[in-house]
């Protein structure tokens, strides 16, 4: 994606991150230009939301709009500290934001252990402060759980999974577990973007590596 040269590879502290705005510097669309579902909430009663980071978020969020159960979809920047960031400033890794995907899901559907497996196998979550060519803080891997259950699924199939990875003499997890924050939209010309430009850049690649989800205690 663009700017990637020059983001950071060291989280800023809120002290240090760009002051913001009190909403946002564009609008934000209403509706899924691939489903027609609203992007916002609110959301279908009973229905729950994940939030991942995975690296550029274009190719991270056709991952789970294709996916049976998931009811609609959104991207834009969690885990930072400016408010209402544009995608400019997320850039310059002066805001301490991740790259995130929102994902609202039917949980009679789609289990969140279903998107977690997701999550770990499609990207590769080893690697830091960058996915591939995407180098800076926005491009971390991070998992902003919704919930204590979330949170502690998302623990113990990390654990899984590091278990996993150091059999195939792999590196270690680098994944960001942390409580959700604000979610922050992006521009209109992001979200779905991979349906708009349906050859445009995707740099996921995962690790080959399968990951299993322990069962709900």
């Amino acid at each position: 994606m663009l700017f990637s040269s020059r983001a950071k590879t060291q989280t800023i502290s809120a002290d240090e991150a760009l002051p913001g705005r009190s909403d946002y510097a564009f609008e934000v669309p209403d509706r899924h230009a691939v489903n027609g579902n609203p992007i916002q909430p609110p959301f279908p009663e009973g229905f729950e939301t994940a939030i991942f980071g995975l690296g550029c978020f274009w190719g991270a969020e056709r991952l789970f709009w294709r996916k049976s159960g998931v009811w609609t979809t959104a991207v834009g920047y969690s885990g930072g500290h400016t408010p209402h960031p544009t995608y400019r400033e997320v850039c310059s890794g002066q805001t301490g934001h991740a790259e995130a995907v929102l994902v609202v899901f039917d949980p009679a559907r789609i289990s969140y252990g279903d998107l977690l497996k997701t999550f770990f196998e499609e990207h590769d979550p080893t690697q830091g402060m960058r996915q591939g060519n995407d180098v800076g803080t926005q491009y971390r891997s991070a998992i902003y759980y919704t919930s204590d259950e979330q949170r502690q699924m998302a623990e113990a199939t990390l654990g899984s999974y590091n278990q996993a990875l150091a059999d195939a003499h792999r590196p270690k997890v680098t994944t960001e577990i942390a409580p959700v924050g604000p979610f922050y939209y992006a521009e209109d010309y992001h979200q779905q973007y991979l349906y708009k430009v349906p050859n445009g850049y995707c740099g996921l690649k995962g690790t080959g590596v399968t990951c299993s989800v322990p069962a709900a205690s």
